[in-house]
């Protein structure tokens, strides 16, 4: 299950409710190949999908895909507002490591259990 804070749930239900796609869309969080960690997180808005796992919590469902289920279970999202600007922070239990970035991690396997490489550097 992916936890969205309070805060998160308030910023990204008014940017649904601008869009006009709070009634039909929910939050898409996913993982994909990339960045310097191996890893990325990603976020979009979308319908869900067959075989999608659904939330809702503060108002706001989430969806997310099996695989990705798999690297972020237990992952929390929140929205972080200071003097250094705005945006969302995911805290993810499951990355072994993560990059400067921010948005790059990497896990201790990988989907098909084969162990992941242990460098998390910039090229």
């Amino acid at each position: 299950m992916i936890t969205v804070t309070d805060s998160a749930a308030d910023k990204l239900g008014g940017v649904m409710d601008q869009k006009g796609l709070k009634e039909s869309h929910a939050l898409r969080v996913f993982v994909k190949g990339g960045g310097c960690g191996g890893m990325q997180y990603g976020m979009t808005f979308d319908e869900p999908r067959e075989g999608d796992e659904v939330y809702e919590q503060h108002g706001l469902r989430v969806i997310v895909d099996p695989t990705s289920l798999f690297y972020i279970d237990g992952a929390s999202i929140d929205y972080v507002d200071n003097l250094m600007g705005g945006g969302f922070h995911i805290d993810n239990p499951n990355a072994v490591s993560s990059c400067g970035c921010g948005s790059s991690f990497r896990t201790s396997k990988s989907h098909d259990g084969e162990e992941m490489p242990e460098s998390c550097s910039h090229h």
